[in-house]
């Protein structure tokens, strides 16, 4: 019996959480659990909202949040979009205690945090119940034309031209994520044995494009606010230079932005000789600042990708490639759709239900608001000036002494679930002194976790006296 057939309501429940220890949302949890069991609440039972129950326990909403999720995870409750939370039947499964029987595991990437209080969930469900009751509903099941629907890339278009951006049907793509634009890019734009500029340290899926694609890598001198315009000058100068790659807002690995004027001096050097600017974006929309970009300084020779893997959540899989003209989009979209084919169909059609009403907006600044909030735990934590960081960032690139050993970081940390790369990894000239790691503060890490690492972290980098600590 599903519970939205049932529809009683229970919101005046309150858990007795008095002789629970333990944190606060576990507390709540396990009330829940007893309150089924002795059937003060009954299958079916609407559970309180969220705020409502926070405002009447004198809590936060975070914390409520998190006892329904657990409760979810549990098999205990299931949340319904916008209608709420409905109690289970006893060993009716719930979608959500399905999905989290799959263990968290680390690939080494940088993902955004899971806020506190996230609506991803409901509203990707919601969205996608509106868009298959829909008129189009069986256009969206189906083949996608190549770089998507003309309604999907006009979405895209408006998006991008609210930074300033010359963007439209005509030059913009949607794909599966970055890593396909980039890959598209490379095979259209450039040819085995071509001259690509990028900083020392470069996001490692590019340089697997490049190595892949036979491209020479020109590294470039960069400081902490990332890549010098002289050293570009200088290579363009004593090089045929195809184009330069860059992530113009919190760098990865290094956290580095882009001033303007920097950007302004690349521009120019780039259209003196002729070189075309590869921007990935993924992070501008949780940075303030605004920026303008690349794209928008530079219509005529940029190729922009930005997306939503990197600003909500990786399950997307949505990017937007725009192209500097139509001629190149379409040599693009043909490329896309011989390696990938199309974008996932109902994704994009959730994207761009969320592009027109402004949901994506809601959710990005739920991301935000749960990196400010991680950000503030490090600079808690760690010393000032032993790390680098965006302000609404989810990273941190770390410097090692000379003596330290990055793998005895990645053996303690590891273990917690911390995802902690070391320096190699970005390395676009190999063999490097310089020596740092590369620290994710997002991805299925919770607070809690994220504290004792962090705790970790600081006690290996400033309180061993120069002792190293045993490898086995």
């Amino acid at each position: 019996m599903h519970t939205a057939s049932i529809q009683k309501s229970s919101q005046r429940w309150l858990p007795e959480i008095g002789a629970d220890a333990g944190p606060m949302y576990l507390a709540i949890s396990a009330a829940l659990a007893r309150d089924i069991e002795t059937g003060r609440l009954r299958p079916g039972d609407r559970l309180p909202p969220q705020r409502e129950l926070a405002d009447a326990l004198g809590i936060d909403l975070g914390t409520v949040t998190r006892a329904y999720t657990e409760a979810r995870h549990k098999g205990l409750i299931e949340a319904e979009g916008r209608r709420g939370s409905f109690v289970l039947e006893r060993g009716q499964a719930s979608v959500t205690s399905i999905q989290t029987s799959v263990a968290p595991f680390d690939l080494g990437m940088n993902l955004p945090p899971i806020p506190a209080n996230s609506s991803f969930a409901e509203d990707f469900a919601d969205t996608v119940r509106e868009v298959l009751r829909g008129s189009t509903a069986a256009n969206r099941m189906q083949y996608q034309p190549a770089g998507g629907a003309p309604v999907d890339r006009q979405a895209g278009a408006d998006w991008l031209a609210e930074r300033g951006i010359t963007a439209s049907e005509d030059n913009v793509l949607v794909t599966s994520g970055a890593q396909t634009a980039l890959h598209a890019i490379a095979n259209s734009v450039l040819k085995p044995g071509d001259a690509v500029c990028t900083g020392p340290f470069v996001y490692p899926g590019w340089l697997s494009i490049c190595r892949n694609r036979g491209l020479r890598i020109v590294p470039l001198e960069a400081d902490a606010e990332g890549i010098m315009p002289e050293s570009f000058a200088r290579a363009c100068t004593g090089d045929a230079i195809r184009a330069i790659y860059l992530v113009p807002v919190n760098e990865n690995p290094t956290t580095a932005t882009l001033p303007l004027a920097r950007r302004e001096e690349i521009v120019s050097i780039a259209r003196r000789h002729d070189v075309a600017l590869i921007e990935d974006d993924p992070y501008s929309r949780l940075d303030t600042a605004e920026i303008p970009s690349l794209a928008s300084l530079a219509p005529e020779r940029t190729w922009h990708v930005a997306g939503f893997s990197k600003i909500i959540s990786p399950s997307l899989r949505i990017a937007y490639l725009r192209a500097p003209h139509v001629r190149d989009a379409l040599r693009l979209a043909a490329d896309v759709h011989e390696t990938t084919i199309m974008a996932p169909p109902l994704n994009m059609a959730v994207c761009t239900q969320w592009l027109r009403n402004r949901t994506w907006r809601k959710l990005v600044d739920q991301v935000r608001n749960e990196c400010l909030a991680r950000q503030e735990m490090v600079r808690r934590i760690l010393p000032t000036g032993t790390y680098h960081a965006a302000p609404e960032g989810y990273h941190l690139w770390i410097p090692l002494g000379p003596t330290a050993n990055p793998l005895e970081f990645v053996s303690v940390l590891q273990p917690l679930g911390v995802s902690l790369v070391t320096s190699e990894s970005f390395s676009a000239i190999g063999e490097t002194a310089s020596r740092s790691i590369r620290l994710s503060i997002g991805g299925s890490l919770d607070q809690e976790t994220l504290e004792r690492g962090l705790n970790l972290l600081d006690a290996l980098l400033n309180h061993r006296e120069g002792r190293l600590s045993p490898l086995v």
